[in-house]
């Protein structure tokens, strides 16, 4: 007597099948194969019932059965997507027209009812081996998923929440937001209380996405703040330019991957408005006002990104905020957002959306998010979208 061949794993098995002969032929055979969990229905409503009450490996599916048949049965799995499980239907030769159709509906092979051991092993097998690999990629996706969502979490937590404890009295009003992408990307802003007059504000972009994107931008705000907080300390004005020039040589030491960062960054004084801003292959910002239509804070002259050429001297510009004006420094994510058909909002879009919106900073900011997202209306969004406003009051 030939022993029963041993599956490569537990498998449990679904037979959905109007004839019991057919169910008690397919279950022996089955067992010779090693198949012990071994479920069985009369017709296809029975089926869909246990295909419901628990996970399946496979289905042996009957195509001709009274009431709901198999081709019935397969229609309502496919809204189950890959929730259902692999189905194999059994059916006669003379029924290819059939067997067909039941392939269109997502079956993955047929069984003649014949139940031949080898041919019903070799397909099972076969069947079992895909969805094993599905399920294992399946696995891997999630895994991903939560690692990225994880990555997302930690990018989030790296900039400034508290802006309360950013505002010197009633002087300045600052707020800043920031979505990030599916993919965990490299746009990080900053705004910070160097001493009692100066607050330092930047938004940032990494080229790349991922985890070393999202480091390096992390590593270059570190920087840069920690640059302007050794300056403050020592009672000079912290220059934006020299602050980018130190970042520069740092990250484009050893830059093997070419990892490139733009930047605007900027100081300014609490008491007088003034102050200075570098810009390193950054868009440039827009200068707001209540009683006034949004118009660019510039021009400025072309820098190259950081971490680009080691050597490199950035400069910064002199600026001054009159009471009520704001400036609005964003990410290219802003600029760059597409919708269905591919076009992106672009930065005529976004100076368009933010007529109306004064220079309140919260308003603005919810207010250029809420353009961008109006503007995909749903499409998934492939960079970060950042944006950060600072208003003398």
């Amino acid at each position: 007597m030939t022993a029963p061949v041993v599956p490569p794993v537990a498998a449990s098995i679904l037979v959905v099948d109007d004839s019991a002969f057919n169910r008690l032929l397919l279950t022996r055979r089955l067992a010779e194969l090693g198949y012990h969990d071994v479920a069985l229905a009369e017709d296809g409503q029975q089926g869909l019932e246990a295909i419901a009450a628990r996970a399946f490996d496979a289905v042996l599916l009957d195509i001709e059965m009274p009431g709901l048949d198999g081709i019935g049965v397969l229609d309502r799995l496919r809204a189950l997507g890959t929730e259902a499980p692999p189905v194999i239907v059994i059916s006669a030769l003379t029924e290819m027209t059939a067997i067909v159709r039941c392939i269109e509906l997502g079956a993955e092979d047929f069984l003649p009812k014949n139940f031949d051991p080898t041919l019903l092993r070799a397909r099972l097998s076969t069947v079992l081996e895909k969805k094993r690999l599905r399920d294992l990629a399946a696995q891997r996706l999630a895994a991903l998923e939560a690692e990225l969502e994880s990555a997302r979490s930690a990018q989030v937590s790296l900039v400034p929440h508290d802006f309360a404890a950013i505002i010197a009295g009633d002087r300045i009003d600052v707020y800043a937001a920031m979505i990030p992408a599916r993919q965990v990307g490299g746009d990080l802003y900053d705004a910070v209380r160097l001493n009692e007059r100066t607050v330092l504000f930047a938004v940032g972009d990494v080229s790349g996405k991922g985890a070393p994107a999202a480091l390096t931008m992390a590593r270059s705000m570190g920087l840069v703040r920690a640059s302007a907080r050794l300056c403050a300390e020592r009672h000079c004005p912290p220059d934006p330019g020299e602050l980018l020039t130190i970042a520069n040589d740092d990250l484009a030491r050893d830059n093997e991957d070419m990892t490139f960062v733009t930047v605007a960054l900027g100081v300014i004084d609490l008491e007088t408005g003034e102050g200075a801003i570098a810009i390193a292959a950054h868009d440039a910002p827009f200068l707001l006002r209540d009683d006034a239509p949004p118009r660019d804070f510039g021009p400025f002259g072309r820098q190259p990104p950081l971490g680009a050429r080691e050597g490199t001297v950035y400069r910064s510009e002199p600026f001054r905020l009159a009471p009520g004006e704001a400036l609005l420094v964003f990410s290219d994510g802003v600029t760059e957002a597409e919708n269905a058909a591919g076009e992106a909002l672009e930065r005529e879009g976004l100076q368009r959306a933010l007529a109306g919106l004064g220079a309140d900073p919260r308003k603005v900011v919810d207010g250029v998010l809420a353009a961008a997202a109006t503007f995909a209306d749903g499409t998934p969004q492939s960079d970060d979208i950042t944006a950060l406003a600072i208003r003398m009051r």
